[in-house]
């Protein structure tokens, strides 16, 4: 029987979750003004949902156990990763590493043997998201949006191109991970257990992801193409825009080294929060130094990403009495779509690390179990950890200021089924 805390848990992540699908609501209602308009506004924003909800929990927890009881559970949580989605969303959002992949994509536009305005879009929508496998998910996901809001996402309307671009980037990111046994939450925690290494990810799930990302680019870009041709959804401005467009001068080579060499230096100490964030403060300082070479950095955009995510580690670390015997009763090809569908409600990395302490599972088991989850990454916010970097980007862009749970759940649909048939494949 589960403990009434654990009741209590659960019975708060479900209110956090319709409180998810309800922000446009609050939205609408935080713009009407009036003396309550800033409760609104903070009910509205999705950053904020789950922690909000979480401390709600502490509380209760302290109220019912005893404040020793609430401290003891919170020093067990481990908060690495909402820590390491803060500092990669800093360092990959500087100007030096936009523009760096901003030259990377142009040179990878002019070998795809389209019109330059396809080409590019085309790229940024498969290419970056794949590019997640080597510089993990939150980069690639910061580095994507960022440029889709520069270049496509900053002129108004067009709301219908918006949430199908950001349906398919969400699902690329989820699924483009899994060529590396590190970048993807959902692969890094089950990796060690199950003893997959890069290797295995890249001969049972990388080709399939590489080709499906390609396939919801594609798509996409041929659904979108006379507005990208005739530029109504351009702003002509950044990786779209011509080259120099930048009244500034260009960053210097040597500036976009050493940012690189920080973002790969926090890459490679993804698990160690006191050396990444060592280095995240290095390259603050390096940034105020160098301020001329920089745009603002994501600070507090990172900082509302990591309280979300460390929320849902708050809430999430409750939810194993009833989510694990759930999936430890699932045949393999139902265990895949019911982990696909449980990924939209749950974080996929909490879905796969409970699913690694079932006992007695098959490899066929495991593998189900994994790509069900990063397949149903990109169904909501809440579904995988760098998908609210991508929301606090691009929020603003869209209509009311906020984005609707539910037309990113049916924008994400397609590209999902594309991703489930890769996947099922039985190659």
């Amino acid at each position: 029987m589960p403990q009434p805390i654990e009741v209590l848990a659960t019975v708060l992540f479900v209110v956090a979750v319709l409180h998810t699908f309800s922000v446009p609501v609050f939205a609408r209602l935080a713009h009407r003004g009036g003396p309550h308009a800033g409760f609104w506004h903070l009910l509205s924003e999705v950053e904020a949902v789950f922690g909000v909800w979480a401390f709600a929990l502490i509380v209760a927890m302290a109220a019912l156990s005893g404040p020793s009881e609430a401290i003891g559970y919170m020093d067990t949580r481990n908060f690495t990763e909402p820590l390491f989605v803060f500092a990669i969303m800093v360092v990959a959002a500087s100007r030096p590493i936009l523009e760096l992949v901003g030259l990377l994509v142009r040179l990878a536009a002019r070998v795809v043997p389209l019109p330059r305005e396809l080409a590019t879009f085309f790229v940024v929508m498969s290419l970056v998201p794949l590019g997640g496998s080597f510089i993990t998910e939150p980069a690639a996901m910061t580095l994507a949006a960022i440029l889709l809001r520069d270049a496509y996402f900053r002129t108004s309307g067009r709301a219908g191109f918006k949430y199908l671009t950001l349906g398919v980037l969400f699902v690329n990111v989820s699924i483009g991970g899994v060529l590396t046994s590190y970048a993807a939450p959902p692969v890094l925690m089950v990796a060690s257990t199950f003893g997959w290494d890069s290797a295995y990810m890249v001969q049972h799930f990388g080709w399939r992801a590489a080709v499906a990302v390609c396939l919801n680019a594609g798509i996409l870009t041929f659904v979108c193409r006379k507005a990208l041709l005739e530029r109504s959804v351009g702003t002509g401005a950044g990786v779209d825009g011509a080259e120099g467009h930048d009244k500034r001068a260009p960053v210097p080579a040597l500036v976009m080294l050493i940012h690189l060499v920080f973002l790969v230096a926090v890459v490679l100490t993804a698990h160690h929060p006191a050396i990444f964030l060592g280095l995240l403060m290095m390259f603050i300082g390096f940034a105020e130094a160098y301020k001329r070479h920089q745009n603002r950095l994501l600070i507090k955009e990172g900082l509302m990403v990591g309280f979300f995510l460390a929320g849902l580690v708050v809430l999430g670390g409750l939810q194993k009495w009833w989510l694990q015997d759930l999936l430890g009763g699932l045949e393999p090809f139902v265990l895949f779509w019911g982990a696909t569908a449980l990924t939209a409600v749950t974080d996929n990395a909490a879905l796969t690390y409970l699913g690694s302490l079932v006992e007695g599972t098959g490899e066929a088991w495991r593998y189900m179990l994994v790509a069900g989850a990063v397949t149903g990454g990109g169904l909501t916010v809440i579904a995988n950890a760098p998908n609210p970097a991508g929301f606090a980007i691009l929020k603003n862009h869209f209509p009311d200021g906020s984005i609707s749970s539910g037309r990113l759940f049916l924008s994400a649909l397609g590209p999902t089924l594309v991703a489930a048939l890769m996947f099922l494949l039985p190659v």
